[in-house]
């Protein structure tokens, strides 16, 4: 399953990456590419959208989309196989899937482009593209590479994987930045860029598409139906932020449980229409919710914070 291809500098210089950086490097370069999981940048979109400023949050969150669901539909097509399994010199230090073989493609995933990499890109350079604060670009420069070359010591990528990820994420977040300064009705881009991502489902055949297709069905809904009906405001208190975002990981377990709970595990686990249909509505109800309906808790959580401080305020008078 998959297709080998890859240029000999790609594997020399991974074989000197990882007899180079040892046990304690291989440590650091998995932590370093946590940095680009979708966990962490799920929990940065989420402070934002929810806590900082809706706006910066709804341009990062179009570009993480345009750049997750890309990476899915390009690596079903390009089927490359990961590094390690065509080179057994090449050990994989960080599995995608660690419940399942290194050398299952299905649960591991194919190789190129890096959505590590790509994800990462699309994300923190949407901030300072959006905020223009020049100071916040060298960050957005560094994370990301060091994410990129994290991938390539853990041997789950090929370099030119990478510089793949680093490109197109770049010409996402400028390409995205242009084209939603130009497009005066948002949910036409959001209907152009819906299509577009279903026209993977003729050929994708990895779990990752159809929750990415979920998130952005799920995502755009939500924006509309926010800005319609909820329109809530953003806070900078902490205490009331880290319980926005609490609430928001809340929501993801509890629906993510509950949708889940009818089927069984065997049922879930089989690469199959009926379970990636069923992926894709669960990323989608819970990006909904989370996005959509959960913010409409905002006004009385924030009520109750200007209560207590009015409270306080009395007190010490």
């Amino acid at each position: 399953m998959g297709k080998t291809f890859y240029f000999d500098w790609e594997v020399k210089l991974m074989e000197w990456l990882q007899g180079f950086i040892g046990d304690f490097g291989a440590q650091v370069a998995s932590v370093m590419s946590m940095l680009g999981e979708e966990v962490i940048l799920v929990a940065i979109l989420g402070y934002i959208f929810w806590c900082y400023d809706k706006n910066l949050g709804r341009f990062i969150g179009m570009n993480i989309l345009v750049g997750l669901i890309m990476c899915p539909m390009l690596k079903n097509v390009m089927l490359r196989r990961r590094p390690y399994i065509d080179n057994p010199s090449i050990k994989c230090l960080r599995p995608v899937a660690s419940d399942a073989p290194i050398t299952d493609i299905a649960s591991q995933g194919f190789s190129f482009p890096s959505a590590h990499t790509m994800n990462s890109t699309t994300s923190y350079l949407s901030i300072p593209v959006f905020t223009k604060n020049k100071k916040l670009l060298i960050p957005a420069i560094i994370i990301p590479i060091i994410v990129g070359v994290s991938r390539v010591m853990l041997g789950v990528h090929y370099p030119t994987d990478v510089l793949f990820g680093w490109v197109v994420g770049t010409i996402v977040v400028f390409g995205m930045s242009a084209i939603q300064k130009r497009v005066k009705r948002i949910e036409i881009l959001y209907a152009i860029v819906t299509v577009i991502a279903l026209m993977g489902v003729f050929y994708c055949r990895t779990e990752d598409y159809f929750t990415c297709l979920g998130l952005i069905i799920g995502f755009f809904s939500a924006d509309i139906f926010e800005r319609r009906y909820v329109n809530f405001k953003e806070t900078r208190n902490p205490i009331e932020s880290v319980i926005r975002v609490l609430g928001g990981f809340a929501t993801y377990g509890v629906l993510n449980f509950l949708i889940k709970a009818p089927f069984s595990k065997e049922f879930l686990e089989t690469k199959a229409a009926g379970p990636f249909a069923l992926r894709a509505f669960r990323y989608a109800v819970i990006a909904f919710v989370a996005f959509g309906l959960y913010p409409m808790l905002f006004g009385k959580l924030g009520r109750l914070f200007n209560k207590n401080e009015h409270r306080e305020g009395e007190g010490n008078n």
